[in-house]
């Protein structure tokens, strides 16, 4: 399982985690050893709570294709299983961050009151008096 938050987990199951051979420079060991590892999660077959899924697919992210699946290479590490654990590290802050907006509460709209109206009022028209001053005085 993992864990999201206290109460949203997602199995292991449902993500798809393959070795491939990492790019770049790493020596005569890099063509013989699948180190690197290609993770793929797809939301919309996921048991995500719905409001997570509509979150995740509204994001412009670009390891979210168009058909909503999360994909996510890792390839920083030599061992194979600590691209693995990269890789869900990776996914799960991805869907953390999703349920940390779901959190916040709405706004509230509330009214100024009304002596912080009356203040605003005075100090423009204060501020009214000022400018005429700088005005050219009439002869």
């Amino acid at each position: 399982m993992l864990r999201i938050s206290s109460s949203v987990s997602v199995p292991i199951g449902e993500i798809e985690i393959s070795g491939i051979r990492a790019q770049g420079a790493g020596g005569q060991n890099v063509n013989k050893v699948s180190s690197a590892v290609h993770l793929r999660f797809d939301i919309g077959a996921s048991s995500l709570p719905d409001r997570y899924k509509e979150q995740l697919l509204a994001l412009s992210d670009q390891r979210i294709t168009k058909e909503g699946v999360v994909v996510i290479k890792s390839q920083q590490y030599r061992s194979l299983e600590k691209n693995r654990e990269e890789a869900l590290r990776r996914l799960q802050e991805l869907i953390a961050r999703v349920a940390a907006t779901l959190a916040r509460a709405k706004r509230k709209a509330t009214r100024p009151t009304r002596g912080s109206q009356k203040r605003r009022l005075e100090s423009k028209t204060r501020r009214g008096g000022i400018k005429a001053l700088r005005a050219r005085v009439a002869e």
